[in-house]
């Protein structure tokens, strides 16, 4: 049997366990080293991917369970840099909370690297059970850091409502994924896209299942109604475990919509197609609208963060009905596009909230941005760029990637979908020209210097100016995504 494309996953599996085994070892002092081995590792491990991805062809192994293709390639790839910008932002944090010394050890950093581990199955499975299998070892992970701070009533109790909801959300998808075998007599992604198509198929039960998948789907996105979890969570959690649930796990999200719905499901996509209609609809609206509301940071972007995936799922529904196949690649690939310029800006955001936050002080409320410009030009300068690439501003990144999800929407001819979407963008605006209005023309109620490590520093530059770069020069990235697609498609 050829395990050349799990070779990363094995590679990664193993480094965790001995990285968990030194980590035991370590006095205080040292929890440094944990750190420089988690990058090490996904530096290898990122290798590794590149190094057995079969020159843009798709490689099927272990009874056709598991997937290498293009698409998962780049996620993948996306997902190693997103949680080694997080693991760089949080360090200080993690060390100046006591999450990261002789009272908690490296456990951040091992579920970090736990949870990116199932984000991996996640992206590569080709069968129903193995993508749930990597949904919950990525979900436990997360729930686990979620409750790190066992002291934090908070913490706490955004632990329990996000385990107790996922537990809920596991069972929806489970169910479904037993009635679609049940409908179909397989697990493997194509051969249930195969039977599905046929007219042997039972379609009451297709139906009945694809509501409860996608209903899982839902919950694991964050968009509305499925989203209750979401404020909580992000506000309750410490701000390194918010970024990191706000950030790769977004992608893997995408890949697994991706590959049970138009890679297993698409026969039925007239079915699917209008229940992401109305979870995006609801999504953008609830999402916006709350978002004002909000003067808690973290909640406001955890509002925002519905709207976005909201916005993500006009890509994915676009590529339906539009009946060209290039067309169906554009919408998708666009989708993927905007979900990465999302995790891309929301690691950013994050890591100036964590920039701000320090021992005994949490960043947490939108007051704490006034004056940011007069205490540091240029950090202030970076979180405007993401606050204008979020809104969808130009030049920036985030605004090529809504006009690309919107052509997307326009050419399948639903107009009234790009019109609602426009102006719900709109909506959103008012509350990330909030901040900047805070930053710029507010009084600084803080007076503590700004003074983060080198890595942080430089890792944080270069995400800010990222998203203006590849917003004045999208079609690079733009040509991957839709590259990978038209691949893993055309397999």
């Amino acid at each position: 049997m050829n395990f050349i494309p799990l070779y990363p996953e094995m590679f990664l599996l193993v480094a965790i366990c001995a990285i968990l085994l030194i980590d035991m070892f370590l006095s205080d002092g040292k929890r440094n080293l944990t750190y420089v081995l988690s990058l090490l590792a996904l530096a290898v491990t990122a290798a590794l991917t590149v190094g057995t991805a079969d020159s843009g062809t798709s490689v099927y192994v272990s009874n056709n369970m598991f997937v290498s293709d293009p698409m998962s390639v780049m996620l993948k790839l996306a997902s190693y840099a997103a949680v080694a910008m997080t693991l760089v932002y949080s360090r200080q944090y993690v060390t100046d909370r006591g999450m990261s010394n002789g009272k908690l050890g490296g456990e951040f950093y091992v579920l970090a690297l736990f949870s990116l581990l199932g984000q991996m199955v996640m992206i590569s499975g080709n069968n129903f059970l193995v993508i749930y299998l990597g949904l919950e070892l990525m979900s436990l992970s997360l729930y686990a850091l979620v409750a790190l701070r066992r002291e934090h009533t908070v913490s706490t109790e955004a632990a329990m409502k996000y385990f107790i909801l996922g537990a809920l959300a596991s069972g929806f998808m489970l169910y479904g994924i037993s009635m679609l075998y049940g409908a179909t007599g397989s697990l493997e992604l194509a051969e249930v896209s195969k039977v599905a198509a046929s007219a042997t198929a039972n379609k009451t039960i297709l139906v009945f299942g694809i509501v409860f998948l996608v209903a899982g789907l839902a919950f694991k996105l964050g968009v509305v109604p499925f989203h209750m979890w979401v404020p909580d969570v992000y506000q309750g959690s410490p701000t390194a475990v918010t970024l990191l649930l706000g950030g790769a796990p977004k992608l893997a999200a995408f890949a697994i919509t991706f590959r049970l719905l138009v890679e297993g499901l698409f026969p039925q996509a007239v079915d699917w197609q209008q229940m992401l209609v109305v979870l995006a609809v609801m999504s953008m609206a609830i999402g916006n609208i709350t978002a004002i509301a909000q003067t808690n940071l973290k909640r406001m972007l955890a509002y925002s963060t519905i709207s976005q995936m909201g916005f993500m799922l006009l890509g994915l529904l676009s590529g339906v009905s539009n009946g060209s196949s290039a067309l169906a690649a554009d919408a998708y690939s666009a989708s993927m596009f905007y979900s990465i310029t999302y995790v891309l800006t929301t690691l950013g955001t994050f890591g100036v909230i964590m920039l701000l936050s320090r021992s005994g002080f949490e960043a947490e409320n939108l007051e704490d941005l006034k004056g940011l410009n007069k205490r540091s030009p240029w950090f202030a300068f970076v979180m405007l760029l993401l606050m204008f690439s979020l809104a969808g501003i130009p030049p920036l990144m985030g605004f090529y990637a809504k006009l690309s999800v919107l052509q997307s929407v326009v050419a399948t001819g639903q107009i009234w979908l790009a019109v609602v979407a426009v102006l719900f963008s709109l909506i959103g605006t008012f509350y990330y020209l909030r901040v900047v209005k805070l930053m710029y023309f507010d009084e600084a109620q803080d007076s503590n210097l700004i003074n983060p490590t080198a890595d942080v520093r430089i890792v944080l530059s270069l995400n800010g100016l990222a998203v203006l770069v590849m917003g004045l020069l999208p079609s690079g990235l733009m040509s991957a995504c839709l590259n990978a697609i038209v691949k893993t498609l055309a397999s």
